[in-house]
């Protein structure tokens, strides 16, 4: 009989929250200064986003083995991997600035992937120990911590943008655009770790009630579950739009003729606008279900499409980012829960690792997409950001229809007699 511990799982969400805060600010920091540095060193404008998608596809490679590897040597042992990972990786950028390497600042992006997989497991380790009624709250609680992130990143950003000074010959300084924030990202890592030396969280390959795990099922058969297979797809929809818009939102803004600064109080506002919902997102999920909070969602995400294809004006740039960020929050942190929902404790590390894996995948090529589009089609930063809004569309009319199936499948499956 599998027991909880609601008090328990309390303390740890308070740890994890505090993570998503301190670790968790590197993330909106390194969306702005990693594609304007991208842009920089690039020697093609169609891969100035680049480095984003290596953030994202370094967090895609990384979860098939972090997962397991937490399954194996407990949470703590992985979040641990994932912030030396994140050190690694700002380093091995910064020297990328340093040198002007646009290779070196792919690589370290790529390392910085193995943070961002681990970040991606906060919200999983949060519902470990939780009971049913108590987890969609914290899986919402712990993703809220990312309130404090969007104001502490992007003003840190702020003070750290352009205020390393390399000397050159003849005693003249150079400022190098961004190198500040790589280095103060490398901070971020080492000094947050520290934080999970509070966690207490169920051993390695047990169960909550410590009973020894059973078999769990493939890959495919986890597939074959209907829920299962609808919250990854809408997991994958709502992150995979989030990334595709905020990737270019920078450029769009700086390319429109607004400041560097102006596009980090836009990203301020957007990222706070993805997780002050977090505070009400599991009462809601407890109170309506997940399928209806994350239908909410796409709605959502669609009009911040329409905002953004309305006009080019910085109004218009936070209203749209803001409702991506709401979108979002409803999107994902439904399909988090309804996956949770969906496979039993022994089970995480394979059905996590799986869902991580396809949802930042395909967040990896919307990020790669986001540059093509925003710098390729059109010529200009005006119709190069409508096609980043049009590009939506489908893969909404793709999670709706999702949802729609579950729901008809669930009320035939209930219909039917027993037995």
């Amino acid at each position: 009989m599998k027991e909880f511990d609601d008090k328990r799982t309390r303390r740890n969400v308070a740890v994890l929250v505090a993570a998503q805060a301190f670790l968790g600010a590197q993330m909106p920091m390194l969306f702005v200064a990693a594609g304007l540095a991208g842009s920089m060193l690039s020697s093609n404008p169609c891969f100035a986003t680049l480095p984003i998608s290596m953030i994202v596809f370094g967090s895609m490679t990384t979860a098939p083995w972090l997962s397991p590897l937490m399954q194996h040597k407990g949470r703590r042992f992985g979040f641990f991997v994932g912030a030396i990972g994140g050190a690694i990786g700002a380093a091995t950028a910064a020297y990328g600035l340093f040198i002007n390497s646009f290779a070196l600042l792919l690589l370290g992006s790529y390392f910085t992937g193995i943070y961002m997989s681990a970040q991606g497991f906060y919200r999983f380790a949060a519902a470990d120990s939780a009971s049913e009624a108590f987890r969609p709250k914290a899986i919402s609680y712990v993703m809220a911590g990312g309130l404090l992130s969007a104001i502490f990143g992007p003003q840190l950003n702020k003070l750290v943008f352009d205020t390393i000074e390399i000397p050159l010959f003849g005693g003249i300084y150079l400022p190098n655009p961004f190198l500040g924030t790589y280095l103060a990202i490398i901070v971020l890592n080492l000094v947050g770790m520290l934080l999970f030396l509070f966690l207490d969280l169920p051993k390695a390959d047990q169960s909550a009630g410590g009973t020894p795990a059973p078999a769990s099922r493939s890959r495919m058969q986890l597939l074959t579950n209907p829920t299962i297979l609808v919250a990854i797809i809408c997991g994958m929809v709502s992150f995979s739009l989030m990334n595709l818009v905020m990737t270019s939102t920078p450029l769009a803004v700086v390319g429109c003729g607004f400041s560097a600064n102006e596009a980090n109080d836009i990203v301020s506002a957007h990222v706070l606008a993805m997780f002050i919902p977090a505070f009400f997102t599991g009462h809601l999920i407890v109170r309506f279900g997940a399928t209806r909070i994350i239908s909410a969602g796409l709605l959502i995400l669609a009009m911040a499409g329409i905002v953004g294809l309305m006009g080019v004006k910085l109004g218009n740039f936070y209203i749209a980012l803001i409702l991506l960020g709401i979108g979002w929050n409803f999107g994902f942190v439904g399909a988090t829960s309804l996956l949770s929902s969906a496979h039993e404790p022994h089970e995480r590390g394979r059905a996590q690792g799986l869902n991580d894996m396809l949802v930042f995948g395909c967040v990896t090529i919307a990020s790669l997409a986001s540059g093509g589009l925003m710098n390729c089609s059109g010529g200009t930063p005006v119709s190069g950001w409508n096609a980043v809004n049009i590009a939506m569309i489908p893969f909404l009319l793709l999670a709706g229809g999702a949802l729609v199936w579950l729901t008809v499948n669930g009320r035939r499956n209930a219909a039917q007699p027993a037995g």
